[in-house]
């Protein structure tokens, strides 16, 4: 059964979510706004999901634009 790796990045806000998506787009990063995964967290609603080798690019890109976030987790999903 195939699986794809994801990076799923966390936020304490939507706000924040939306934030960073806008930023990581202009990057040329592909990302998508998404629901929060209950089994990573609870406090905000909305993560931002990419592709699990964009990590490090993620990362750089809100770090470089100042945006904070609690945290990425990988999720393995099967097709």
């Amino acid at each position: 059964m195939p699986e794809t790796d994801f990076g799923i990045v966390l936020f304490r806000s939507t706000q924040s979510a939306i934030k960073a998506e806008r930023a990581l787009l202009l990057a040329g990063l592909t990302v998508k706004l998404i629901p929060t995964p209950r089994q990573y967290s609870s406090s905000c609603g909305t993560a931002v999901r990419s592709a699990w080798g964009d990590v490090a690019s993620v990362r750089s890109t809100l770090k470089a634009s100042g945006i904070q976030y609690q945290g990425i987790r990988k999720m393995t999903v099967r097709k």
